[in-house]
């Protein structure tokens, strides 16, 4: 027998290589020949797609795996493999075996089963179930849990991106663009002679404009055109980086001293604060959870923080606008009540302090905590315990892709003891640590699922929620295609139940990720396909669609630092009567820590160049035609959802366009 195999090299800069590649096929009847694949010229070029002929002295029946063996040629050279064709000259039968590995060191070996997706349940072979138990018992010892912190839930057992295998790491091109763009940033700023102005306060609001250079966005120059209108605050609540705090209120907190005599003017005039509440039209943006927070210390300058309430009223005309603020939990009699009525610059400065805890909140609980960690529970349990031949671990590879080494990254280079958070930001060093540990305590399932979260805080009704508004039509389109996916591999409730793998996997996420959180709501076990449906489509739309919701617009909020402030070097006021612009000047980062916070937040939040939409699996795991239908399914519903919101926001002077399906990456990988 003859067989023509293709073998495809990786397309991303140093995946081909020039060390001896040798391969066999193993059917159900026995092996072929061990072959050293080596055509005339050079092969396994980078982007190569090279054909063979293999021989075996038999028919070798259906086909189970390949098996892959790399050798060293002069010098150790790693090579990116992303598939295994099979066919027979003469006859129709053809068999596919992704890979998308490196094969790393010498004399390596690496056995792929051939692609159609099956479970446990559906291997007879003991071939077949001695190569799952291998491959998962190997994937354990690599891939390990560690408690990177006491609190919060556990992540991949690697000190920093350097420990993790190579299977999960950036490749070349995006290492560097990750790398260098950072320094770009800042090196824009410092040739404006500013990065390095450390201590100095701007002399005043219009300062701000002079890091406004090549580092800018439509949306970024309009917050800086319009951030001291108090409808363009309320829209941040719903439509800006962190849509998330806002909830109805329907009785005020019994420590937010507020009269309905006090917000009267801002109400339209035939109605009372207390109509307002019972119509639904009051919100309240509640920071409790920053109370207490040390604050840090910035070149032995201390920081400060504050726990802010905030009453918004939707106004029939003005929309949603702030009507009251207060700067601390635990008020006493001299504790000022912020109002639109008040001073100018008082109001502007308690605006201010809501934004800068604002900043705290979106970037350690709504981004990190909610989105970053919670995936790389899902990521770590993964890898752990479903074989690459499980319809699930196929589902969940590409929207895993990236993210343990992003978040390593996260923790030795933004959030850590040196890093870029302790340097700049108010709740840098043991203050963010605390932020995240109270986020974690908090945490639920069900607050992960945007039709819950909505309904809980009371925020199903209120007018141009964008945000909301998109995430319930990607949720229903995620969700379509996780059951079309999964009804292909659960004919019943009862497979589901004895998928030990399936099992073994939601009982690491459950008791081993998410340690320590009995208020969590997800049990140990799956009982239902819609147990199943459901926890998937959420691991899915967290890592795409709400990730982009809170990452990818934090250059746009943030860029022009009055608006977001990442630190406060001044004590809340006091006294409404006192605030002047030196205070405010005083107050707001330097100009040093302006650029720092410029830089990170374009650094993070700007379109990633290798980055691959929502829906385009480049690479393939799915082999099926009945799994591909499906796939095609959902990029056509994505197709059509792009297109609705893109018509909804034409002509719009503000564009809400961060939950547009082809600018949501399909992983976090940033």
């Amino acid at each position: 027998m003859e067989y023509k195999v293709t073998v495809a090299t990786g397309t991303s800069k140093y995946s081909g290589t020039n060390n001896y590649i040798y391969l066999t096929l193993v059917g159900e009847r026995g092996e072929s020949e061990r072959t050293v694949l080596d055509n005339p010229g050079l092969d396994f070029c980078r982007g190569a797609v090279d054909d063979y002929t293999v021989k075996s002295s038999a028919d070798l029946g259906p086909l189970i795996l390949v098996r892959l063996e790399k050798q060293k040629y002069w010098v150790e050279d790693n090579w990116f493999c992303r598939y295994v064709k099979v066919s027979i000259p003469g006859e129709r039968r053809s068999y596919s075996f992704p890979c998308y590995r490196w094969l790393v060191g010498d004399k390596v070996i690496v056995e792929l089963r051939e692609g159609t997706a099956k479970k446990i349940s559906d291997d007879t072979l003991p071939l077949e179930i001695s190569h799952r138990t291998t491959e998962l018992l190997e994937r354990q010892k690599i891939y390990r849990w560690l408690a990177w912190a006491p609190g919060i839930q556990k992540c991949i057992d690697a000190k920093s991106e350097a420990d993790l295998p190579q299977d999960a790491r950036f490749d070349d091109e995006k290492r560097s663009d990750f790398e260098g763009s950072l320094q770009y940033a800042l090196l824009e700023l410092s040739l404006k002679k500013l990065a390095l102005m450390f201590g100095k306060s701007w002399n005043d609001l219009e300062d701000f404009k002079r890091i406004f250079w090549k580092l800018r966005s439509p949306i970024a120059e309009y917050t800086m055109n319009h951030w001291k209108e108090d409808s363009f605050f309320g829209y941040q609540f719903l439509n800006g980086s962190n849509p998330r705090m806002i909830s109805r209120c329907k009785e005020l907190p019994s420590n937010f001293r507020v009269t309905g005599d006090m917000v009267q003017s801002s109400l339209i005039p035939t109605t009372t604060l207390k109509e307002e509440l019972k119509k639904g039209n009051i919100f309240l943006v509640d920071q409790a959870i920053m109370d207490g927070i040390p604050a840090n210390v910035i070149r032995d300058k201390a920081q400060h923080i504050a726990a802010t309430l905030c009453l918004l009223y939707e106004h029939p005309e003005k929309g949603l606008i702030p009507i009251a603020i207060q700067l601390e939990q635990k008020p006493d009699k001299e504790t000022p009540i912020f109002l639109p009525s008040d001073p100018p610059l008082a109001w502007l400065l308690a605006k201010m302090w809501v934004r800068h805890s604002e900043f705290q909140i979106f970037q350690v609980l709504s981004h990190l905590l909610r989105t970053h960690l919670v995936a790389e529970v899902f990521c770590v349990a993964t890898l752990r315990q479903l074989p690459a031949v499980h319809p699930i671990y196929k589902l969940l590879a590409p929207h895993l892709r990236y993210t343990l080494e992003i978040n390593c990254r996260s923790r030795t280079q933004l959030i850590s003891s040196e890093g870029i958070f302790k340097r700049v930001v108010s709740t840098g060093g043991d203050g963010l640590l605390i932020l995240a540990q109270r986020g974690y305590k908090v945490l639920t399932y069900r607050s992960l699922q945007p039709k819950f979260d909505f309904m809980d805080r009371g925020v199903t009704k209120i007018k141009d929620y964008f945000y909301r508004d998109h995430s319930m039509m990607l949720w229903d389109v995620i969700q379509n295609f996780v059951s079309g996916i999964v009804s292909l591999y659960y004919k019943s409730d009862r497979e589901v139940e004895q998928d030990s793998e399936i099992q073994a996997w939601i009982n690491d996420v459950a008791v081993e990720g998410f340690v320590d959180l009995p208020h969590f709501g997800l049990a140990s076990e799956l009982k239902t396909k819609e147990e199943l449906i459901t926890l998937l489509s959420m691991v899915i739309f967290t890592s795409t669609s709400q990730h982009a919701a809170t990452n990818n617009g934090q250059f746009d909020w943030c860029a022009w630092v009055p608006n977001t402030p990442c630190t406060m070097r001044c004590p809340p006021p006091t006294d409404k009567d006192a605030v002047t612009m030196d205070m405010i000047m005083d107050t707001l980062p330097d100009i040093s820590q302006s650029c720092m916070q410029m830089a990170i937040t374009w650094h993070l939040g700007r379109a990633q160049p290798d980055a691959i939409p929502l829906g385009q699996y480049v690479e393939q795991y799915f082999t099926e035609p009945a799994a591909l239908k499906v796939i095609d399914q959902f990029r056509k519903e994505l197709k059509e959802l792009e297109e609705h919101i893109i018509a909804q926001n034409e002509g719009q002077e503000l564009p809400y366009l961060y939950l547009s399906p082809s600018r949501i990456e399909n992983s976090i990988t940033i």
